[in-house]
C-alpha cells in the first residue's frame, strides 16, 4: 500500500528535521570551541559562545529543525515520524568524523546501533496517541496525581543533579549534564504539545489565548527549553559530540515516552506483548548506552599507542 500525500509531507519534514538537528551538534560545538580559545568555555560556566557566530548558525539550526518535526506530527502519526530522531545520530556522527575528527570505537558504533534499534522498539510499540481539543483537556491531565508526582520527581532530581551532582562530576560523567536536559525535555514535549494545541485551535478560530493555561504552559516551555539549552552546551563543550548525541536522544526519547504515558495514561490500552516487547527495548537501550560510556575514549587510543610505537621505533634504531 503506498503512503498517502500526507505522510509523504510528514516524512520529509522528518528528514528535514533530523539532517537539521544532526547538524546542529556540529556547527554549536564549533562555535563553542572557538568560544573557548578566546573566553571563558562553557564547561567552566562561561557565555562567550554567546559572541560566536557559529553557536547561533548552530542554534538557528536546531530550532528549524525542531519546528520541522513539530510541524511533521501534524502530517504522519508518530510511529512513523519519532523513530526517524535516530537519524540525527547518524548524520551527527557521520559530520564529526569528518569536521571535528571525531572518531568511535568500533564498539562504540555497536553501542549506537543498540540504542538506536532500543528506541526504534519502544516508540514502534508505543500505542497511539490520546486525541485532545482543548488546552483545559491537556491541563485537566496535567494536574491529576499521576503527572503532579511525575513532574514533582523530575524537579527533585533535577535539583539534586544541578546541586550536588553538576559540581562534583559533571565534568566526568556525560549522563549529569544529558540527563538535566532529558528530565526536563520530557516535561518540554508536554508543554510543547499544548502549545501546538491552543495555537492549531486559535489558527481555526477559537482563540485559545485567553486561558491562562495557554501562558503557563508557554511559560513552562520557554524556561524548560532555557535550561535544556544551558546544559546541552555543557555537554558538547565537554564530551565528544558523537556520544553526546545518541545518549542524548535515548535519554530523552525515553522520558518523553515515560511522561506520555503518564499524563495520557497510554498503558491502558496495551496488551502484555506490547509491554514486553517495550521493556526489551528499554534494555536494548540501557545495553547500548553502557557500551557508549565504556568505549567513548577508545577512539583515541590507537593514535597514542601509534606515536608510542613510532617513539620505539626511532630510538632503537638511534641505538
Amino acid at each position: 500500500m503506498g503512503m498517502s500525500k500526507d505522510n509523504v509531507t510528514g516524512l520529509l519534514l522528518a528528514l528535514s528535521s533530523s539532517v537539521f538537528i544532526g547538524s546542529s551538534f556540529i556547527i554549536k560545538k564549533m562555535g563553542l570551541k572557538k568560544a573557548g580559545t578566546t573566553g571563558k568555555s562553557a564547561a567552566t560556566g562561561g557565555h562567550a559562545y554567546l559572541y560566536e557566530p557559529w553557536w547561533w548558525f548552530g542554534m538557528i539550526s536546531m530550532i528549524v529543525g525542531e519546528i520541522a518535526n513539530f510541524a511533521a506530527y501534524a502530517f504522519a502519526p508518530a510511529i512513523l515520524v519519532t523513530p526517524l530522531g535516530a537519524l540525527s545520530i547518524i548524520f551527527s556522527a557521520v559530520l564529526a568524523h569528518f569536521i571535528l575528527k571525531e572518531r568511535l570505537h568500533i564498539f562504540g558504533v555497536l553501542g549506537c546501533v543498540l540504542c538506536m534499534v532500543g528506541s526504534t522498539t519502544i516508540v514502534l510499540n508505543a500505542p497511539h496517541e490520546r486525541i485532545i481539543h482543548s488546552v483545559k483537556e491537556v491541563w485537566q491531565l496535567a494536574t491529576e496525581p499521576g503527572f503532579i508526582v511525575y513532574t514533582l520527581a523530575v524537579v527533585i532530581m533535577v535539583s539534586v543533579l544541578i546541586i550536588y551532582c553538576v559540581p562534583r562530576y559533571g565534568q566526568r560523567h556525560l549522563v549529569v549534564y544529558v540527563g538535566i536536559c532529558s528530565l526536563t525535555g520530557s516535561l518540554t514535549v508536554m508543554g510543547v504539545k499544548a502549545v501546538g494545541i491552543a495555537m492549531k485551535l486559535t489558527f481555526e478560530g477559537t482563540n485559545q489565548f485567553t486561558y491562562f493555561q495557554t501562558w503557563f504552559f508557554t511559560l513552562a516551555v520557554i524556561g524548560c527549553c532555557l535550561l535544556q539549552i544551558n546544559y546541552l552546551n555543557k555537554a558538547l563543550d565537554t564530551f565528544n559530540t558523537a556520544v553526546v548525541s545518541p545518549v542524548y536522544y535515548v535519554m530523552f526519547t525515553s522520558f518523553t515516552i515515560f511522561a506520555s504515558m503518564i499524563m495520557f495514561k497510554d498503558w491502558a490500552t496495551q496488551n502484555k506483548s506490547q509491554i514486553a516487547t517495550e521493556f526489551c527495548g528499554f534494555v536494548t537501550i540501557l545495553s547500548g548506552t553502557f557500551l557508549l560510556h565504556k568505549t567513548k575514549d577508545m577512539g583515541d587510543k590507537p593514535t597514542e599507542n601509534s606515536s608510542l610505537d613510532r617513539a620505539t621505533i626511532i630510538n632503537n634504531t638511534d641505538t
